[in-house]
């Protein structure tokens, strides 16, 4: 067991989240615990709560570490597969680098998810981060709309659709969806969000900025 004072708040903080990641990788959300984190890290459960107000807390954090990462990773592959002032590619890269995500970080990624939290009891700097995420899509959709609020609306209801798919993929219930390629389906449902919306906008003149586009993957 480590002596107090070994490491500073700070130390002990870092090694926690590492110890709790580890522990989720490996069990998933369902085994994470105070004590086998406090055992990891060779300290009393007690200490934890020196740096961490309850199990709550320390989930929470590293739900936010998962978030960094998860932004780092799609800033990463838009800058490989930059896709400049075309929405639907753009979202494409986005879309396909989330999924790609969640397949190789499967335990951090279903975490933000099991972990269940009320909208209003989110700190603001854990909205912070998760605005940071859907800020890549709602940059990739600013092309297309001069509405700011309305384009985070729309970002997030896009958003929902392709977790749809790619919970699909990771609870491998691709049968649900005809067995389809899990590529293909999210080019079709970019591709035919993206019209169906232009097509609304335009129709209620709100401001949209009309890109007629063929649905890929799609009979028009």
């Amino acid at each position: 067991m480590a002596r107090r004072g070994e490491h500073s708040s700070e130390e002990i903080r870092q090694m926690a989240l590492d110890a709790a990641e580890a522990i989720v990788a490996r069990e998933g959300y369902p085994g994470l615990s105070t004590r086998k984190v406090a055992a990891a890290i060779r300290y009393t459960v007690g200490t934890l709560y020196l740096v961490f107000k309850n199990l709550d807390d320390l989930t929470l954090q590293v739900n936010g570490r998962t978030l960094d990462a998860l932004y780092d990773w799609l800033r990463a592959r838009q800058d490989v597969n930059g896709a400049g002032s075309d929405p639907e590619r753009a979202i494409l890269v986005l879309a396909n680098a989330y999924i790609a995500y969640a397949e190789t970080e499967t335990p951090r990624w279903s975490m933000l998810f099991e972990y269940a939290v009320q909208e209003n009891e989110q700190p603001e700097w854990y909205l912070h981060k998760l605005g940071r995420v859907f800020g890549l899509v709602e940059a990739a959709l600013a092309p297309l709309s001069e509405d700011v609020v309305e384009t985070q609306r729309i970002a997030r209801v896009l958003w929902a659709s392709v977790h749809g798919i790619c919970l699909l993929k990771i609870r491998q219930r691709l049968i649900l969806a005809g067995n389809q390629d899990v590529e293909t389906m999210t080019r079709m449902l970019v591709s035919n969000f993206l019209r169906g919306l232009r097509r609304v906008q335009d129709n209620q003149g709100s401001g949209i900025r009309g890109q007629g586009s063929k649905p890929i993957g799609v009979d028009p």
